[in-house]
């Protein structure tokens, strides 16, 4: 039974990860608080390990949660659950934009997808600053937080790095805050 409903959980999900792996943090920090499969925290360490680990962002986070939850299995049926209705979407959209390639009202839609992504992927961002920030709170640590923020946000906005610079500069930044 856990199976079917990590298959529908993750086919909704799936239905609605137009943006890309980003756009399913969203529906992944509802599903924290709906069910006890991850809490939020849990969510946050996901997205850490997902973002550090090769292939999309959103199939490596549905893997986790699936294997959360139920094991092996659970990480199989969660992705196979988020790439489904993907795969057909896809099928559809490699038919109907080979007639209609330059149909002004489709590429009128497409472009107005790309705010409300946008926008979604924005609101996450802000929880996950308003979580760590609340949890730096109660630890103590908020002034230090901040200061972590403001100076990484800076350095990658003024240094054009490879990514996995800042990844690993976050990384021995967060061992060496744990400490």
């Amino acid at each position: 039974m856990i199976y079917l409903d990590l298959f529908f959980v993750f086919f909704k999900i799936g239905l609605f990860a137009l943006g890309g792996g980003l756009a399913t943090i969203p529906f992944l920090a509802d599903l924290a608080t709906e069910r006890t499969w991850f809490s939020l925290e849990d969510l946050v360490k996901m997205i850490a390990i997902s973002e550090s680990t090769p292939g999309p962002l959103g199939v490596n986070m549905a893997t986790f949660a699936g294997t959360q939850t139920a094991g092996i299995g659970g990480g199989i049926i969660a992705t196979l659950g988020l790439i489904t209705p993907m795969f057909f979407s896809i099928l559809l959209l490699c038919h109907f934009l080979k007639r209609f390639k330059h149909n002004h009202i489709l590429e009128t839609i497409f472009e107005g997808m790309r705010p409300a992504v946008a926008a979604m992927i924005l609101c996450f961002v802000l929880l996950l600053l308003k979580m760590d920030f609340l949890t730096a709170y109660h630890s103590g640590q908020l002034y230090l937080s901040i200061f972590l923020f403001v100076n990484y946000t800076i350095l990658t906005y003024h240094f054009k790095g490879h990514p996995i610079l800042f990844i690993l500069l976050g990384a021995v930044l967060g061992v060496i805050c744990g400490l």
